[in-house]
Parts: structure tokens; sequence; C-alpha cells
């Protein structure tokens, strides 16, 4: 399982958001490059970057920066994609992988272009959900608003083999620290065998990351518990 620290992008600063609630914003940091050479020096492969703004707006706002945090390491980038220019811009800035999140529910009938234009391994399908209700349901706009999907629904759009990568945030738990919804990752492999999901939201120990790892998960990304001191980037590897 790969572990992916998180940079969230807001203004050119490292942000950490509480629910995905943009009035519940904690600063760490003013300089992103100099926290991507530092995750890097721990031992970091990629870095999952998202552009907050962009995720806020609905455009891609900050492919320059998502640019230059590519050129220090391997990046899952994405925030505000909604059309195939988004997609090419961030691929030619360097970004190894784009994260598609409210367009792959709104639009599927593009999305399913871009991955065959681009391949299965270019792309990154996030989808953040809510987990109140019987079914897991899509949010959309950087998890701000209902989509009235549910997240198997909006799977089902894409054929088997057309896409590999799976994000999937249980908003309640993003940027809490209490626990992931390992439950929804076991589900996902269950369901979707052929799919890589990646786990995010609410790890705040080392054994949060082993049980996402024993729940199916491809990959985990974490955020705050690094920020905050949890644990340090070298024993999540090292877990």
């Amino acid at each position: 399982m790969l572990i992916l620290p998180a940079i969230d992008l807001r203004g050119g600063r490292v942000v950490r958001l509480l629910h995905g609630r943009f009035d519940a914003e904690t600063l760490y940091g003013d300089d992103p490059l100099a926290q991507a050479r530092a995750f890097v020096a721990a031992g970091a492969q990629w870095i999952h970057a998202v552009d907050l703004d962009g995720a806020k707006e609905g455009a891609v706002r900050q492919t320059a920066m998502l640019g230059a945090l590519a050129g220090v390491a391997r990046v899952q980038a994405g925030g505000g994609i909604r059309t195939r220019g988004d997609v090419a811009a961030l691929i030619d800035a360097g970004v190894a992988r784009v994260v598609v999140g409210s367009t792959a529910v709104a639009d599927p009938s593009s999305v399913r272009t871009w991955l065959a234009e681009f391949g299965p391994d270019a792309i990154t399908l996030a989808l953040d959900v809510s987990t109140a209700g019987a079914e897991p349901q899509v949010l959309t706009r950087g998890g701000q608003e209902g989509s009235g999907v549910s997240l198997w629904d909006a799977l089902a759009v894409y054929p088997a083999g057309s896409f590999r990568h799976l994000l999937v945030t249980d908003i309640a738990r993003d940027g809490a620290m209490g626990g992931p919804n390992v439950a929804l990752i076991a589900g996902i492999v269950a369901r979707c065998p052929d799919l890589l999901p990646q786990a995010s939201g609410g790890v705040a120990t080392l054994a949060d990351l082993a049980a996402c790892r024993a729940a199916g998960a491809a990959a985990t990304i974490v955020g705050r518990a690094l920020y905050e001191g949890a644990f340090t980037l070298e024993d999540a590897l090292a877990c």
C-alpha cells in the first residue's frame, strides 16, 4: 500500500480543511515546495496535491504550483477539473495523475473520453461521499453539495477496465482524525475488484494505516495526522 502525503493548496499556502469546509481551515505553511521536499526527504514516492481554490471555483487555479510540485516528486493532483484542457494542462505541467472529482459524476461521458485518450493510469476518479444514509451518496463541489447519486450508481456508468484508480473520501471524517472508513474501502474492494481504491479521511494512527491496508486499499492519503505530529511519515512508510 502506498502512502500519499497530502498538500492542500489555498492561495498558494498549505492548509487543511475540516469536513471539507472552507470556513474551517487550518494553515500549516506558506511554502508548498518546501513541504514537498520534506516529504520526499522522508521517503515519499508520491504526493497528493489539491487545488482547493480550483475545487471551490470549478476551474483550475494553481497549475503553476502543481507543476512546480511535480518537479519535486510524482504528483497526483486535481481540483476544479472540468474540461479536457484542464487535464491536458496538468499533464503538460508534469502531473503524473490527474484527479477528476465532480465532473466524474456531472459529465461521465466526457470523463470516459478522457480516460480513453490519456489512459487509465493518468486519471484518478475522486468521489467525496456522505455515509449518513443506507448507501454512500456522492457529494460535489469539494464535498459541499449533494449530487443525488449513490457511489455505486456513479461507478456503474464506467465500464469495467475503463479506469483503475478510485479515491473515495468520507467527508464526515475528512481532516477530523477520527479514524478512516475501512468498511467503505472493503465494500469497494468487494464490489469492484478491478479497481485500486485509495482511502482518504480520518487517519490518525499507524493502526489506521494497517486497517486501510487490511481492507484492501491500494493507497492511503494522509494529511492532518502528519501535520499535527500524530506520527512521522517515516513511521507511516515503515508501517
